[in-house]
């Protein structure tokens, strides 16, 4: 099938570990017999998907369907947690690991939160330098998630005193970023979240909050503070900075 679609010789193929012997064996022995050529450049086997430390598998019960993993967490975090893993080595689904890619791109998006991203980048950069030499390392996804954040820290470093050289650094990582497909939302949207069905609507936040800033503004601090309680019960985390309040979803 292969040589009929791609031809006697091509670039990459790829399956699972338990494929590498001897499945590929023998069909590199036979497609070389049969062709007299080289079979293919680049082998990439990947690791199995495991469910709290076992296998995942129909007849243990552990079975889960993309869609279902939807349902709870948002497909950028999937693809997050996905990425903390080598592509090669097993890839352990729990929801510790979910939770935590959850949390790690809050802190990624937080560090963008207000700045200009859409700046020129060049690819000379250190952060540029050792991103590239991650992913020429075999797809070093985990190594690349590490550059990311060492430009997050250098942001928030830069933040109050150093707005234009902040920017620059995080319109770099959001531009390296998205050779990974993350951190491509807006930071204020994506911060919010997605409310659920029974949850606070946006509407009802910005409510909530015109409310507690006309209180506040009354000097009623009981009902600023009674209105503060309420959404944090409901997920709801205030920032206020500057005399203007932002928010977002407690995720």
């Amino acid at each position: 099938m292969s040589t009929r679609c791609l031809g006697d010789h091509f670039d990459i193929h790829g399956g699972g570990m338990d494929l590498q012997f001897p499945h590929h064996e023998n069909e590199i022995a036979q497609s070389e017999a049969a062709t007299g050529c080289k079979f293919a450049n680049v082998w990439m086997h990947n690791g199995f998907v495991r469910i709290n430390e076992e296998k995942m598998s129909k007849s243990l019960g552990n079975f889960f369907t993309v869609r279902e993993v939807l349902e709870r967490y948002r497909a950028e975090e999937i693809r997050y947690f996905i990425l903390t893993s080598h592509y090669r080595s097993p890839l352990n689904y729990s929801d510790a690991p979910l939770d935590a890619a959850r949390g790690s791109l809050m802190r990624l998006y937080t560090s963008m939160k207000g700045l200009n991203t859409d700046a020129d980048v060049g690819d000379g950069s250190d952060y540029t330098v050792r991103f590239n030499a991650a992913m020429d390392d075999d797809f070093n996804t985990p190594e690349a998630l590490a550059v990311l954040f060492e430009l997050a820290r250098d942001v928030n470093k830069l933040r109050s005193g150093d707005v234009a050289g902040a920017a620059v650094l995080a319109a770099e990582m959001k531009s390296l970023a998205g050779r990974l497909g993350i951190l491509q939302e807006s930071p204020e949207a994506w911060l919010k979240g997605e409310s659920s069905n029974d949850g606070l609507s946006d509407d009802d936040i910005d409510a909530l909050i015109e409310g507690r800033r006309a209180a506040r503004d009354n000097k009623d601090w009981a009902e600023a503070d009674r209105i503060r309680d309420e959404l944090d019960a409901a997920g709801i985390v205030l920032e206020d900075s500057a005399g203007t309040t932002t928010w977002r979803r407690n995720l």
